[in-house]
């Protein structure tokens, strides 16, 4: 456990929802930690620069090239 940096105020209403979230032997700081990487989990720009160039080429190709076949069938459907 580390000790305080910085100071934050929070209402006593998030205070007994920090409590809630709690689990034992855990610090506040531990909790916001815990609980502000679980909902970043799904940030939009988390998985950025992940893939080569290659990679991402290949499935921007794939991506096309399925909407076309999905037009080309719908297209094909509207005439029946």
């Amino acid at each position: 456990m580390a000790t305080a940096d910085e100071q934050i105020r929070v209402s006593g209403r998030v205070k007994r929802l920090l409590d809630r979230y709690r689990s034992g032997g855990e610090s506040y700081n531990d909790v916001l930690e815990r609980l502000l990487s679980e909902r970043s989990e799904g940030d939009f720009d988390e998985g950025f620069g992940l893939l080569s160039d290659e990679q991402a080429d290949r499935i921007r190709e794939e991506r096309r090239r399925a909407k076309s076949e999905r037009k080309d069938r719908m297209r094909r459907l509207g005439e029946d």
